[in-house]
């Protein structure tokens, strides 16, 4: 595996490892630096008598160091493999020395352990204990959610116009009254809602839209015995309702595909909980997926989906209408990553996907990205996230806000990017086109990374987001 500085930083869990590894990118630092086929380590000298001893499994890639750092990777293992993206002369080709041999030994069996655990036949459920539980957790929401409409109908009665600061333990009490009514999505909406509250000019319009999809799922609850088997799929995923893995990986809709990873991010939720995402397109199915996961007190995450890169993997999509959130079903061993596919392209519409390639004018790809959001917001109103691909886009800075000019289209989308990462990808473009990846709210767009406009195959990103999303 060859990643670029930039794909590294990528994987790095917060702005401070990564500025901590780069000042550990010097070869002196390093009195071990070697390689195999399979692995990269080396030995780094901190303030105690003996150095860190840092290594990387390249298939996924997957860090180990001997520090004391809860972070992952560290900043010691993000610093090997910059050493490695910068100088790979500075690698000695050898044999893995016996740190580093067991714990590859120890990976190989814990993956052979898995294969076989999956190979077997899953117990049997309860069916009947099922329909219980699900019928005990409906009785709650429903509860839930008739008080969620009675508190809407106050909001609305008092005037949005004159909510303040003041109300916001009130919307906090009612977000966490749906968390007890066992709807922890209704709950983040309020959450997310309140949040608006007095920022920016029109926002009692942009409350009142968030409102508006609270009432809708306030009203489908009720109504769920006549909502068609993905309408409530979609439904029950907006109220926050957990997926079965095993049932998904068994009954859900699976598509095979070589996967360009568009863009990733890491946004910190809850105290020490980070959500990441990673936005996938496959190459002949031209399908969007987003692979969602957390993690919890720096535990890290699966670091084999680097931004840019292409990997071969057949994804199993939840349930529902246009449905994006997949997980991994297999990752063929016998397909190895290409870490530079070509720059995508959004296809003209999801009803008739094709591989991603240039388009033939920015402002026919312009259209066929609107009419692909406007289809899945059809499909699925309750859809927070939407990614979208833009062609020869150009950020620009008015005043305080940051934009995004859409080439020859007469539109430009705000953008929600730190100043430093604003200023970062304005660097790039220089004011010239950019192809950028991102994500879309409603109001504005998040880019989480870039490639040259007139980028041929093979090229690698020119700018990804990195660290915990500001």
């Amino acid at each position: 595996m060859s990643l670029s500085t930039e794909a590294v930083l990528a994987l790095a869990p917060d702005d401070s490892s990564a500025k901590a590894a780069k000042g550990l990118v010097a070869p002196a630092k390093w009195p071990t630096l070697a390689f195999s086929d399979e692995a990269v380590w080396g030995e780094c000298q901190g303030s105690g008598s003996k150095p860190y001893q840092t290594q990387v499994d390249l298939s996924g890639p997957v860090f180990r160091c001997s520090c004391p750092s809860r972070k992952f990777p560290c900043k010691h293992g993000l610093a090997l493999m910059l050493i490695r993206a910068q100088s790979e002369a500075s690698f000695t080709r050898g044999e893995p020395p016996p740190w580093v041999a067991e714990w590859l030994a120890s990976r190989r069996e814990k993956a052979e352990k898995k294969e076989a655990r999956a190979a077997e036949p899953p117990a049997a459920p309860d069916p009947a204990a099922a329909a219980k539980r699900d019928a005990q957790r409906w009785t709650r929401i429903e509860a839930g959610v008739q008080e969620l409409a009675r508190w809407l109908d106050d909001q609305t009665q008092r005037g949005l116009a004159s909510l303040g600061s003041e109300q916001q333990q009130a919307w906090g009490a009612m977000a966490a009254r749906m968390v007890d009514a066992q709807a922890p999505g209704l709950g983040q909406r309020i959450t997310q809602a309140a949040e608006l509250i007095g920022v920016g000019e029109g926002w009692p319009a942009r409350l009142l839209d968030r409102l508006g999809r609270l009432q809708l799922m306030a009203d489908a609850v009720p109504r769920r015995a006549s909502l068609s088997p993905a309408t409530l799929a979609d439904l029950r995923t907006a109220l926050g309702w957990p997926q079965d893995r095993e049932a998904l990986l068994a009954e859900g809709e699976r598509v095979g595909d070589h996967w360009l990873v568009l863009g990733q991010c890491t946004d910190e939720r809850d105290g020490k909980l980070v959500e990441r995402h990673v936005w996938l397109q496959g190459r002949a199915s031209g399908r969007r997926a987003l692979l969602l996961d957390y993690a919890h007190g720096g535990r890290g995450f699966e670091t084999g989906w680097v931004s840019g890169s292409e990997r071969a993997a057949v994804l199993c999509f939840y349930p529902g209408h246009a449905s994006q959130r997949a997980l991994v079903a297999e990752l063929p061993a016998d397909a190895p990553e290409s870490a530079a596919p070509a720059a995508p392209a959004a296809p003209a519409a999801p009803s008739a996907p094709s591989a991603p390639s240039a388009p033939s004018a920015p402002s026919a790809q312009a259209t066929g990205e609107w009419q692909r959001m406007a289809q899945q917001i059809a499909a699925n109103p309750w859809q927070p996230l939407l990614p979208m691909v833009w062609a020869d886009a150009v950020p620009s800075r008015d005043g305080e806000r940051w934009w995004l000019r859409l080439g020859a289209a007469p539109q430009a989308l705000p953008m929600q990017l730190a100043a430093r990462e604003a200023w970062q990808l304005m660097a790039h473009s220089g004011g010239a086109p950019l192809r950028v990846f991102g994500e879309w709210d409603g109001e504005q767009f998040a880019p989480l990374t870039a490639w040259a406009a007139d980028s041929a195959a093979g090229s690698a990103p020119v700018w990804t987001l990195t660290g915990v999303r500001a």
